[in-house]
């Protein structure tokens, strides 16, 4: 498994609604990207969980923008007259090693409208599939205050899984933890027209195979585990955030019954 890699070219403008101050980047392929940025406030935890989140969600047929690794240059930073923005370039293009910096991107979708649950119901299949989902890798950013979802053509997009999987803020009793349910699947916007959550439990856990867990996980390139301490080698990194998933789709799951009792609540 292997996602593209384009290189910026032009900084176009920020993304000032998004707490890490993403951008809007024209890539050498041409095409237009929402930039994630490696020195931004969580640092690469926040983009390792974008990649994870947003590549499992994909696996399991969510949809998702094209994620792909996005080399930055400190030179962009030249033209760029906010300090704030020169300082977070610089720091995601890696100047100090005098290097190209790895960060990470998604696909931009021009004309696309924030989520509104008045304007689009998605149906029950769909609903309960992302409540699950979300549920799985307690991603505390889809409310009603913030949902993280994107009209794009009719068609309802996941975005910003940056905030998911905050396990790895700290890896204390990791394994433990990852059969712990996830309580705040109760303020999920979705979760009114998850009426389907039994039959998304199903197809979920099939999509999401140990093999397949592993080989997104391995994408996680190396210069995102270097702020790490707590295990001997990347490799051990690495598998530890499989283990940590693969362990909490284990029977039963923690964050299926929260869901549901959720749901039975909300109904």
């Amino acid at each position: 498994m292997q996602l593209r890699t384009v290189s910026a070219t032009r900084y176009i403008t920020p993304l000032r609604e998004g707490g890490s101050l993403p951008a809007i980047v024209e890539a050498d392929d041409d095409g237009l990207y929402v930039l994630k940025f490696r020195g931004a406030g969580q640092g690469p935890r926040a983009l390792i969980a974008e990649l994870l989140a947003g590549e499992m969600a994909r696996a399991c047929g969510l949809p998702v923008p094209e994620i792909v690794f996005a080399e930055l240059h400190p030179d962009l930073a030249r033209t760029e007259p906010d300090p704030e923005i020169q300082d977070l370039i610089r720091a995601s293009a890696d100047l100090v090693r005098g290097s190209v910096g790895l960060n990470l991107a998604l696909d931009y979708l021009p004309g696309s409208v924030t989520f509104d649950p008045l304007a689009l119901q998605p149906g029950a299949e769909l609903a309960s599939r992302i409540v699950w989902f979300d549920a799985f890798v307690s991603n505390l950013d889809r409310t009603a205050r913030n949902t993280n979802m994107l009209v794009w053509h009719g068609k309802l997009w996941l975005i910003d899984h940056g905030a998911a999987l905050y396990f790895h803020h700290d890896w204390r009793d990791f394994i433990d933890r990852a059969t712990s349910p996830f309580a705040l699947i109760k303020d999920h916007v979705l979760l009114p027209f998850a009426s389907a959550l039994d039959a998304a439990d199903v197809w979920m856990t099939q999509q999401l195979t140990p093999e397949r867990i592993d080989a997104i996980v391995q994408l996680i390139p190396d210069a995102w585990l270097e702020d790490e301490t707590s295990f001997a080698s990347h490799a051990a990194h690495r598998a530890a955030y499989v283990r940590y998933l693969t362990h909490r789709l284990a029977a039963p799951r923690a964050f299926f019954e929260e869901a549901v009792r959720a749901r039975s609540a909300h109904v």
